[in-house]
């Protein structure tokens, strides 16, 4: 199967990769830290992925992604992850739900709860 890769950051050593599958549903995430001779990934997919399946999509990233940015590296560990994904939080959602809770603390003191 041919997964698409969108990347979402980019450092001079790293790089962070959305992975969605051919019907264009999110299949994972890989975070790839280069160093001068071994290119490290963390790869994390969904529990119903086969063994075939995640050995197909390492070699599509490596092909892809790794060989592409570094073609005389020495070797790519990958450590893969399975589970589900329980949400993506930041500093902006958090200063969110802080004006909120200030606002609802504001109304109570003031009776209008």
């Amino acid at each position: 199967m041919p997964y698409h890769f969108e990347r979402e950051a980019r450092t001079p050593y790293s790089e962070i990769f959305v992975i969605e599958n051919e019907s264009g549903d999110d299949a994972g995430r890989v975070d790839l830290h280069f160093t001068p001779n071994v290119t490290y990934a963390t790869l994390c997919i969904a529990e119903s992925m086969t063994e075939d399946d995640i050995q197909e999509l390492i070699a599509q990233i490596d092909e892809r992604l790794v060989m592409t940015t570094d073609p005389y590296r020495e070797d790519l560990v990958v450590t893969v992850w399975t589970g589900r994904e329980a949400g993506v939080y930041s500093d902006e959602d958090m200063d969110d739900e802080d004006e909120d809770d200030n606002e609802d603390e504001d109304r109570a003191e003031n009776g209008r709860g």
